[in-house]
């Protein structure tokens, strides 16, 4: 089994989620939901690589998938969100961990089947393929979406290896 990390980066909220996966099997470990409240933004920089690190070294993820950014109609907003992304990415690295990136788009094909697909979809699906009940946070489903998404993506990648006798 692979340990994942996924994350659903935010200037904001930052959604994190964590499964087991052998590529077939997929078990949630932890997810949570960080909110950055109204501190500056330097400072939510800091809380966002805080509280990945604590994350990475309470849980043991071997590999971390982080969603890509996308460009928005406010150029603000995105440069926001690629910092935000930037932080996640170096708590993943300075930690050891493969860091992998997935578009929305792409998120959204693997787990639910249809890169259109809304929130409320794919939140469905992670809660089907994960065997969860009750009630999950938007931003901590997006979470489990990527590491789901990685470890599709990441299972499909070894067949293709396997089979090309690499």
């Amino acid at each position: 089994m692979t340990r994942i990390i996924g994350i659903d980066p935010g200037s904001r909220i930052m959604g994190i989620g964590i499964i087991d996966s052998d590529g077939r099997y997929n078990k949630h470990v932890f997810s949570t939901c960080v909110r950055m409240g109204k501190e500056s933004f330097p400072e939510r920089l800091g809380i966002i690589y805080r509280a990945i690190t604590d994350v990475i070294q309470t849980h043991q993820p071997q590999q971390m998938s982080i969603e890509d950014v996308f460009v928005s109609n406010n150029p603000s907003s995105a440069l926001k969100l690629g910092q935000a992304r930037g932080a996640a990415i170096c708590a993943g690295v300075i930690n050891g961990l493969e860091v992998h990136e997935y578009t929305a788009r792409a998120v959204k094909q693997s787990v639910v089947g249809k890169g259109s697909a809304d929130k409320d979809q794919v939140m469905h699906m992670v809660k089907i393929l994960l065997n969860l009940s009750g009630k999950l946070q938007v931003d901590t489903s997006d979470g489990l979406a990527i590491a789901l998404c990685h470890a599709h993506n990441g299972a499909y990648k070894t067949k293709i290896a396997q089979a090309l006798g690499k």
